[in-house]
């Protein structure tokens, strides 16, 4: 039977309450989403963790950038896995290159090592290495449980022949997560093309701030971005997106959810 999966990547305590309410299966949880994420602190987790039951994946990324780590980094990032793993995190969210391309086997051998019972998701490093294809196998190989993929372009949508040649070659021996400017039209679009079952979205939208005394002519953020503006997920956007994932799937006599592991 087909089972189908909506993740919800989200960096704050209201966000993780609209994503849940929204009928999200489970989290992604980062910080500084903004800049495609970090790892989270544990007081953030904790927080979500009292609050929410949905299961909570956690990305292990120690800095904005590229996915070639030091040595130093490299050890912040195994400390910070067995940290979460010992927290209850259901799992983790992790990957590493080579300095040419490739994943770094060595690295994530180790990881999921660490992660232990943990399900462990090579993140969308995946995008960025040299050829997908052999990633895919070496991936499978060394016990990684889901590929996070806009398949290898900036959206899904233009990713969407790698992604069903990704979808094909696993086998169902890891799950294909679809990223990159997921929302309910979208996954109405790609899962005849592409069959996939599983996506990954933040559903943000931009709140303003209720500050009332705005200081003027001194940033504090990142060029372009306000200091007043706060991404939130919205709960909406989650709904109708979990509405078209179970709609395509129900029609097709399938409605088994995996269990968010």
């Amino acid at each position: 039977m087909k089972k189908y999966v909506l993740e919800a990547c989200v960096d704050s305590v209201e966000s993780a309450c609209r994503a849940a309410e929204g009928g999200a299966d489970r989290l992604e949880l980062c910080s500084n989403l903004i800049i495609g994420g970090t790892t989270p602190g544990p007081a953030l987790f904790n927080r979500i963790r009292d609050l929410t039951d949905i299961k909570i994946h956690v990305l292990i990324r120690p800095r904005y950038g590229d996915f070639l780590y030091t040595d130093h980094e490299f050890e912040i990032m195994c400390g910070e896995i067995k940290a979460f793993r010992e927290m209850g995190a259901d799992g983790v969210v992790a990957g590493c290159l080579t300095a040419d391309g490739f994943l770094d086997i060595q690295r994530m051998n180790r990881m999921r090592e660490l992660a232990g019972g943990m399900h462990l998701t090579l993140h969308r490093a995946f995008d960025m290495c040299r050829d997908p294809l052999k990633t895919l196998q070496q991936a499978m190989e060394t016990g990684v449980d889901t590929i996070l993929t806009s398949g290898q372009k900036n959206t899904c949508v233009e990713g969407k022949e790698l992604i069903r040649e990704l979808i094909g070659l696993s086998e169902d021996k890891l799950d294909i997560l679809v990223g990159g400017g997921v929302n309910a039209d979208v996954i109405r679009v790609l899962i005849p093309e592409t069959g996939a079952s599983c996506f990954h979205m933040s559903g943000k939208v931009t709140v303003d701030s209720g500050m009332k005394y705005r200081k003027e002519g001194v940033s504090m953020g990142i060029p372009g971005i306000g200091e007043y503006e706060i991404f939130r997920t919205d709960k909406e956007a989650v709904m109708e997106a979990k509405a078209a994932l179970c709609r395509a799937y129900m029609a097709d006599g399938a409605g088994e959810i995996r269990d968010g592991n």
